[in-house]
């Protein structure tokens, strides 16, 4: 059976989210089995993609005597001990036990002066996985934020964190806002410190990484009134697609860089003319990548046949014109091996 990086639950996909503010710390509302298991994913996979920093999560370690009798007590407790860290803000995770048992996580926080203190509720047991904890997480953090003026900028919101290419993805997403002149002003949220969060409702337009995020764009618009764009741009077509939007939003002419992309993915298109009319397979597409993967066939004019060279077709999607490069250089070298 195969997995995606983005599977998992709730706590873990929330925790990718408050565990990138350089300056806070993570509190999980539950017994240290939840917290020894997240910690050390996040540990492995920020390792593998080269990010060499501890998470920073506390446990406010439930035991059988508070999962009977209730763990707010133990809450209280490791909350004081986080304030103790001088952190910039303390963000609190409820575990399914802690939802089960029913504690008044927000009565103990009502209690607290000092750091703000944000609750995420991630009971997954309730309904939801992995993407809905990252929903949770970025709703429950812009609450730290509390507007402003637009400055013409750009936030990117809901970055994979665990994803092998981010910071690749970014890059390609920065140089095509830089194609119109446009900067990105925040990274809501991927390794920023709290501080940073305040600009949330600053920007002119949020740019969401997929539309599984959707649900975030309408929350932020509704509160700050900042419009949205579903996702950062996939295919040759959808990048040129991606160019325009972000114009229109922005008022700002886009035509002199949709023909700069252009006359780059032309380029690009030539480089891999060996690919040509080749007999292949493909490995892991389904209903989304669709429109991307038909573009492919049609601009290389591949044949899709049982016994063809088998190709990796990647979720998430490649990203930009540089994404379909990498892709594309993968292909090149399995259907030349």
């Amino acid at each position: 059976m195969t997995s995606s990086r983005t599977e998992g639950c709730t706590l873990t996909g929330a925790l990718s989210v408050t565990t990138s503010v350089q300056d806070a710390v993570s509190i999980i509302h539950g017994p240290d089995g939840c917290a020894h298991h997240n910690f050390s994913l996040l540990h492995a996979l920020h390792f593998d993609n080269d990010q060499l920093v501890l998470p920073s999560i506390l446990s406010t370690s439930l035991k059988e005597q508070e999962i009977i009798f209730g763990g707010e007590k133990a809450l209280e407790d490791t909350i004081t001990r986080a304030f103790e860290g001088n952190h910039g803000a303390v963000f609190i995770l409820t575990s399914c036990v802690a939802a089960a048992i029913g504690d008044d996580v927000r009565s103990v926080c009502c209690e607290v002066h000092g750091c703000p203190v944000i609750i995420v509720p991630t009971g997954g047991f309730l309904g939801g996985g992995f993407s809905d904890g990252v929903k949770s997480a970025l709703i429950a953090l812009s609450s730290l934020c509390h507007g402003g003026n637009q400055s013409g900028m750009v936030n990117l919101v809901g970055e994979k964190n665990l994803e092998y290419e981010a910071e690749a993805n970014y890059r390609e997403v920065a140089r095509l806002l830089s194609l119109l002149g446009v900067k990105i002003q925040l990274r809501f949220v991927r390794n920023i410190p709290v501080s940073a969060i305040g600009n949330l409702g600053c920007a002119s337009l949020n740019i969401l990484r997929d539309e599984s995020l959707t649900d975030v764009g309408s929350a932020l618009e509704n509160r700050f009134g900042t419009p949205f764009l579903p996702s950062f741009p996939v295919g040759f077509e959808g990048t040129l697609r991606f160019l325009s939007r972000v114009g229109e939003e922005l008022d700002i002419e886009s035509d002199s860089a949709i023909a700069a992309e252009r006359a780059y993915q032309k380029g690009i298109i030539e480089h891999f003319s060996d690919l040509r009319r080749k007999t292949v397979m493909i490995h892991h597409w389904g209903q989304t990548s669709g429109p991307v993967l038909t573009e492919l066939l049609e601009t290389f004019d591949l044949e899709l046949k049982d016994h063809g060279r088998l190709l990796s077709f990647p979720d998430p999607l490649p990203v930009g014109t540089a994404g379909l490069f990498r892709m594309l250089s993968r292909w090149q070298r399995v259907i030349h091996a």
